[in-house]
């Protein structure tokens, strides 16, 4: 049998074992996903069972890390990593590489070995796949969980004689970023807009809250979400299901869901929900409910975490007066329209509950 090989399995085999090993750890604690933890295990302990068919120990006495001539060539990609999503990218590509050199090596000493081999790289794609979407959602998850203030933006609210865009502008304005961060939401909220109407003001929004560094949400309207560039879409219980959108929209996208019951609240997290809206927390004239939830509702949510594990945002007819009840209850997030797009100086209110809700940012 070729040293050659051999020296292959030997590397391979090292390479394959180790990336599995950090893919099951960043499941393990980055995603805290006890299915996919279990899926690289079960992984990891075939990839031995295939191994078992092969000369592994005769592989293991040709190994010369010394005179390895590939041990010094190193890229600058190698040695830097931007976070742990890339990390977990990086070791996906390096047990998928790793597994075809085991293939191809072990059609030259059994064919059974690299036909296992060949399964176990199949399932490492699916399992790739998984976890980059993994990676995606969850940082779609911590990219919302910054945000404090979340305005909802509809024209018809507004002070008499004020633009929907001035207005926007004024929100922005009162809360610039730090290193980058804002910590507002701005939701675009209109029911009465023709389609291209919807769509030319989700691209203003948009525009206006990238380079403010705030995320801009879309009502209801999954296609104007996709079509603008938005960071997600916010759903309600008699819109598209919550999975569907998911679908639609892949990992990365922020979706919130409207619940007012906490079954409601576990399955949007179940269909793959980034944040949880809770309310109506007090009467609105912004929306009809025959039902107010209540701050209690929102205090059940919080106490649900960290199993429900994901950021919670009140909702529905919250003024200033309001922050404290919800703010000593746990809550961190809360959603605002009307006390906000009513003022005559609408950066002063969003000013003033930032204050409030204390963040960072000038006081008034």
């Amino acid at each position: 049998m070729e040293n050659a090989v051999l020296r292959i399995l030997d590397a391979a085999a090292n390479r394959a074992r180790e990336g599995l090993r950090v893919l099951e750890d960043c499941a393990r604690f980055s995603l805290n996903d006890a299915g996919l933890t279990e899926s690289l295990k079960h992984l990891r302990h075939d990839l031995a069972a295939a191994l078992a068919l092969l000369p592994m120990e005769q592989a293991l006495q040709t190994r010369d890390t010394q005179g390895d001539v590939g041990t010094d060539i190193k890229t600058a990609a190698e040695l830097h990593r931007e976070s742990w999503p890339d990390l977990l990218a990086a070791n996906a590509k390096r047990l998928s590489e790793a597994l075809r050199s085991l293939e191809e090596a072990a059609k030259t000493i059994n064919p059974d070995a690299a036909q296992a081999l060949e399964r176990l790289r199949y399932r490492g794609y699916t399992l790739e796949k998984s976890l980059l979407g993994g990676a995606a959602g969850f940082q779609s998850v911590e990219r919302f969980s910054r945000v404090r203030l979340y305005v909802l933006l509809t024209e018809s609210i507004c002070a008499p004689g004020r633009s929907w865009e001035g207005v926007l502008e004024e929100i922005l304005a009162a809360a610039p970023a730090h290193a980058g961060i804002s910590p507002l939401c701005v939701q675009l909220r209109e029911k009465s807009c023709s389609d291209a109407e919807l769509l030319a003001r989700a691209r203003v929004l948009v525009n206006a809250c990238r380079k403010a560094g705030a995320l801009a949400i879309i009502n209801d309207r999954i296609d104007i979400a996709l079509l603008s560039g938005a960071d997600g879409v916010h759903l309600g219980q008699t819109d598209l299901p919550c999975g569907e959108v998911r679908r639609l929209l892949g990992p990365g996208k922020i979706i919130g869901v409207s619940t007012e019951k906490i079954a409601q609240a576990w399955q949007a997290v179940a269909d793959g929900a980034t944040y949880i809206a809770a309310g109506p927390m007090f009467p609105t004239t912004t929306k009809e409910k025959p039902r107010i939830a209540g701050p209690a509702y929102a205090a059940e949510l919080i106490a649900a975490n960290p199993p429900l594990n994901r950021p919670i945002v009140a909702i529905g007819g919250i003024t200033l007066q309001h922050v404290q009840e919800l703010t000593s209850r746990g809550i961190r997030s809360i959603a605002v329209s009307s006390a906000i797009l009513r003022a005559q100086d609408a950066g002063l209110v969003v000013r003033n509950f930032l204050d409030r809700l204390e963040l960072p940012g000038p006081k008034v």
